[in-house]
């Protein structure tokens, strides 16, 4: 049995009876036609995940590395990467060419692999947004496969590895397009008062990247001292109707408009009206800067900070009639 405490950034212990790392395709191949077929867990960087209980199958770390220019104009570059690097190591390396697309996405844990599954989002931008494809080997058959942006049905931190294509598929490699004559968002969030605080009238990408770095560091607590996995839930996207009731009985909601009319309410904010921000049950805490964040105080399990997440969940359901999604990968 292999310990997945490490491998997690909750933190928490679980054991896995198998952990094999896969630095190829190749050798993800080989693995596949040599032994039986078998439930398999793949992992990344961790961030994104609870384990409730350990898992039944063997756990596969994806460390498939590499960053190629594909195909390039004056205008454009499409880069391929694999899918075993760390985000925002790739983040950093475009800003290095001046390619602009990533940068509203700094500092965002977790793997390259990982993005299109979560369909990464901060600051107005999401993964989507410069998507092109990706290639990925269906683990029952060891089929290699090319998706492309309207196979992975993409939606709000969703996509079709999160429903239908959930556990069936090892990604290798993700493609993206970027912009070698950026375009800054600063729209969307703190980053306008960030850099007017830093007296910047005409930010670049790297700027704005290290706004959102800013901006990040202080709200969400680094893993290596509290264990946590970033947002566990879903800003809820509300119909029309319901937010304009919401809104008569507190007036100060905040809100975002979405698409297909509705409206975005910030889940931090619904927590934090019903009193959990700062809270603890056990070694399970919401975190004193961002209610967003569920924490591991020391010690806790993930069952500790599931319960923790379905009291939140149940409260904010009846306070506000509204139903908060989960974003987290719970095991």
């Amino acid at each position: 049995m292999t310990s997945l405490k490490t491998y997690n950034t909750f933190g928490v212990e679980a054991q896995a009876p198998e952990m094999l790392t896969i630095e190829s395709e190749d050798q993800l191949l080989e693995l596949l036609r040599t032994r039986a077929k078998r439930p398999y867990l793949i992992l990344g960087g961790g961030s994104n995940v609870l384990f409730r209980q350990s898992p039944s199958g063997a756990v596969l770390l994806n460390r498939i590395k590499g960053r190629v220019v594909v195909e390039e104009t004056t205008t454009e570059v499409t880069i391929g990467v694999g899918a075993g690097e760390n985000w925002h190591e790739l983040v950093l390396w475009t800003l290095e060419h001046n390619w602009g697309g990533l940068e509203n996405l700094s500092l965002i844990p977790g793997t390259v692999g990982a993005a299109p599954i979560q369909n990464i989002g901060a600051y107005g931008v999401e993964l989507k947004d410069t998507f092109v494809g990706l290639e990925a080997i269906e683990l029952r058959s060891g089929e290699e496969q090319v998706f492309s942006a309207e196979d992975c049905a993409f939606g709000y931190r969703d996509s079709y590895f999160k429903r239908a294509g959930r556990g069936k598929y090892f990604i290798t490699r993700v493609y993206l397009t970027l912009q070698k004559q950026p375009l800054v968002n600063i729209s969307y969030g703190a980053i306008k008062e960030v850099l007017q605080a830093a007296n910047i009238d005409q930010p670049t990408i790297q700027d704005v990247s290290k706004a959102v770095v800013k901006i990040r560091s202080s709200k969400l607590p680094d893993p290596a001292f509290i264990g946590n996995a970033g947002s566990f839930f879903k800003n809820p996207e509300l119909e029309a109707e319901q937010f304009t009731r919401l809104q008569a009985e507190y007036p100060q909601i905040p809100h975002f408009f979405a698409p297909a009319s509705r409206v975005k309410v910030p889940a931090g904010w619904l927590i934090e009206q019903c009193g959990w921000k700062g809270q603890r049950r056990g070694n399970a805490g919401c975190y004193d800067k961002q209610a967003l964040v569920l924490v591991n105080l020391g010690g806790a399990t993930g069952a500790e900070i599931w319960a923790l997440a379905q009291e939140i969940m149940e409260t904010v359901k009846m306070k506000f009639g509204v139903v908060l999604e989960v974003e987290v990968n719970v095991i």
